[in-house]
């Protein structure tokens, strides 16, 4: 009897759930409403901004595109893809076609993709710097990556404090994607305001907060930059 209960208060836990622990009340409380952005409340803040970047630029997603970990975006944003690969450091995905150290770059082929989608990833590579070039060398001439990094998130807990390494503001990215791809080719915006980032980090989600607040955009506050990067036609190789 009480598994049938169970499984039919199953759609409607995490609306209890969020019912019983309001996100926009208790400040005073030094402890987060989520240890994992909210994933386990319903729809962390940061993904409305990184589908947002990812809706506007999805006419890049097309031919032959690279994701890290899955393929969750590339199904989602396909505007013609012909063949897609998964990229993972961890040997034990079993999802991933490319296992490699991006920044590191072996195993990664060279000048093959028509588009890479690269999001939440980069502030947990140390050599950030060699990670953008290898993304620039994996690219076909007139590729496209698709980058999305947090500027105000909490540590990563499943990694513990050991491999959760950078922040980075827009100017900061602008410049570093530039330095690679040319500044020209680079394209940087920012999403979010004080409100969706005090939600973010206490594990609010996006079911809690009315969309008109969230597309307040303050570029003194974001929380989520997005880089749009095209290797040019005849571009040279990395270093």
């Amino acid at each position: 009897m009480m598994d049938r209960i169970r499984k039919l208060l199953a759609p409607w836990s995490q609306p209890l759930r969020r019912l019983r622990r309001p996100s926009l009340f208790g400040m005073r409380s030094v402890k987060p409403l989520s240890t994992e952005w909210g994933f386990d409340r319903g729809t962390p803040v940061d993904r409305y901004y990184i589908e947002q970047f990812l809706e506007t630029h999805a006419a890049d997603v097309r031919g032959r595109a690279l994701e890290v970990k899955s393929a969750a975006y590339t199904h989602r944003f396909d505007r013609g893809v012909t063949q897609f690969d998964i990229l993972d450091v961890d040997a034990h995905n079993p999802d991933a076609t490319i296992v490699a150290d991006l920044a590191v770059g072996d195993g990664i082929p060279r000048g093959q993709f028509d588009c890479f989608i690269l999001t939440q990833t980069l502030h947990i590579i140390y050599d950030y710097r060699a990670a953008i070039a290898q993304s620039h060398s994996l690219l076909k001439p007139g590729g496209v990556l698709l980058v999305t990094v947090p500027l105000v998130s909490r540590i990563i807990p499943r990694y513990g404090l050991e491999c959760d390494y950078w922040r980075f503001t827009a100017l900061a990215c602008a410049r570093m994607f530039g330095e690679v791809f040319g500044a020209e080719n680079v394209g940087v915006c920012t999403y979010g305001n004080v409100l969706a980032g005090i939600a973010f980090l206490r594990g609010a989600v996006l079911e809690e907060l009315p969309r008109r607040k969230l597309d307040v955009h303050d570029p003194y506050f974001p929380i989520v930059v997005g880089v749009r990067a095209t290797k040019a036609p005849s571009s040279p190789p990395a270093r």
